[in-house]
């Protein structure tokens, strides 16, 4: 095959170009980057709301960004089948476009691998977690879809792409499967100044420490704000995100946080807020149970932030030894590792010097790009 051929590509599984979870900045980032190539990319994204609310279906609109075409497909926009009707539609519509590849996100869109391959069409597949371990889905029809998925990923995908090795390790040993192994990337932000957040939260630099992600029980919210309530700090905690289907979650969170006023919720951010909020926290954390690959972290140690990990392979492999860690689950350890980081600001900003420029050497988007797109062209004619 000539190497110089333009690929017709087409995504699915992620909801919409938004930065409503990682799936969506992968997705993003990866189409917009491959049309810049001259590569021709489509989207196949969901119609309905926007998982954080009504207010923020703006972002919905257009069949255009970047040079990537957008089309939207029928869903029933309802807990349970929003994310088994548009799979099925984007792979139907995929299925008769004249596509080089088929590039599908996530275990529970690989459901429909085997509609495409009844069409000839060569798949690629990217786990991005093992979502059926997710606790939001466990004991439901959804965590046996999802994990159904997976195995349809295993039995007709052409190739499989993992974000960790933790995960390839999982595929070789359940399945024999070979993977690829092609991390996300990470863009080095500019940092904001705090303005917004004053305005809105009266959040100053260095005087919050911030989780931002989804608000859902493997992310592990529950463990800081328990940790949190024992430390001895004048610091705010901030936890920003929207919810997924997790609301009776948050309703806990809210009650765990009862009588502390330093603790803030600030529902989902996206744009200069997010900016903010990054660029000018103390301390960043993620007490992570269950990762796939943590844009989130990438993102934060990306503006320079000290973070402060579970020890989760997903999370201490991100950071190495430019971060801090603690035991995952240990309310007692998160809340003595946090306390040691509020009383010593010189390691704080130690660990925040040798995070943007370690975290962007290290995971790349260009590599990324350029790794995918060779997996892309493999055995092909």
């Amino acid at each position: 095959m000539n190497v110089q051929k333009k690929l017709k590509i087409a995504m699915l599984g992620q909801k919409r170009l938004s930065h409503e979870g990682g799936i969506e900045i992968v997705v993003k980032e990866l189409s917009t980057r491959m049309v810049l190539k001259g590569h021709e990319v489509t989207l196949y994204n969901r119609s309905g709301h926007h998982v954080s609310g009504n207010a923020f279906d703006g972002m919905l609109t257009g069949n255009e960004y970047k040079g990537v075409k957008i089309k939207l497909v029928p869903t029933i926009d309802k807990k349970g089948l929003a994310a088994i009707t548009s799979s099925f539609f984007s792979s139907l519509f995929a299925a008769f476009g004249k596509y080089d590849i088929i590039h599908i996100h996530a275990e529970g869109p690989a459901a429909f691998c085997w509609l495409l391959k009844l069409f000839g069409k060569r798949v690629v597949v990217t786990i991005h977690g093992l979502d059926w371990q997710r606790e939001k889905w466990q004991g439901t029809f959804a965590s046996k879809y999802i994990h159904f998925g997976e195995k349809m990923a295993v039995c007709w995908a052409d190739e499989i792409i993992v974000l960790s090795k933790g995960v390839q390790k999982y595929f070789k040993d359940m399945y024999d499967r070979k993977t690829r192994f092609i991390p996300n990337g990470v863009n080095k932000e500019k940092k904001a100044e705090a303005r917004k957040i004053t305005d809105k939260f009266g959040l100053k630099k260095d005087e919050y420490v911030l989780y931002l992600g989804r608000i859902v029980p493997e992310k592990g919210g529950h463990y800081l704000i328990k940790a949190w309530k024992m430390v001895n700090s004048d610091k705010r905690l901030v936890i920003a995100g929207g919810t997924s289907d997790t609301d009776k979650y948050m309703d806990m969170l809210g009650k765990l946080a009862e009588n502390d006023d330093r603790i803030i919720f600030t529902g989902f951010v996206h744009g200069s807020m997010l900016a903010e909020l990054y660029s000018n926290s103390y301390i960043y954390i993620l007490p992570s149970d269950l990762e796939g690959m943590p844009l989130s972290l990438l993102e934060a140690m990306s503006y320079g932030n000290c973070c402060l990990v579970s020890d989760i392979d997903e999370c201490a492999s991100v950071i190495g030894n430019n971060g801090v860690v603690f035991r995952k689950a240990d309310v007692y350890d998160l809340r003595e590792k946090l306390q040691m980081l509020i009383d010593k600001p010189m390691l704080v900003k130690k660990y925040k010097q040798m995070a943007s420029g370690y975290i962007t050497e290290k995971y790349n988007w260009d590599k990324t790009v350029k790794k995918t797109l060779e997996l892309y062209r493999k055995d092909m004619d």
